[in-house]
């Protein structure tokens, strides 16, 4: 897994699992802390390869780190098939997810 980006932006790609939970948590959580109240937090995750219910943890976890600090996190090319499992567990309804297209269910 990596991740790139500052305090605006991040681009995370290749597999948010639990190996890699914890220092995604800690770079999230970074993010979050060090951008300014009322800014969005972009997490394109166009090259996330997988995640399992811990990576997804952690995302839920930095959109509620980011609530309480005023901000907002928008995920950005979301592959289709993580976005089918966001409607299954009807996150999409919590999750900002921006340009998601419909996908029939």
């Amino acid at each position: 897994m990596y991740i790139r980006g500052d305090h605006a932006e991040l681009v995370v790609g290749g597999r948010l699992d639990v190996r890699s939970a914890a220092d995604a948590r800690t770079v999230l959580h970074d993010a979050v802390d060090s951008g300014e109240a009322g800014s969005d937090l972009i997490l394109d995750l166009t090259g996330l390869d997988s995640w399992d219910a811990t990576g997804l943890g952690v995302i839920m976890g930095a959109h509620r780190r980011a609530g309480r600090a005023d901000r907002r996190l928008v995920l950005r090319g979301v592959p289709p098939q993580m976005q089918r499992l966001l409607i299954a567990t009807r996150l999409h309804r919590i999750l900002a997810i921006e340009h998601a297209p419909a996908i029939d269910a």
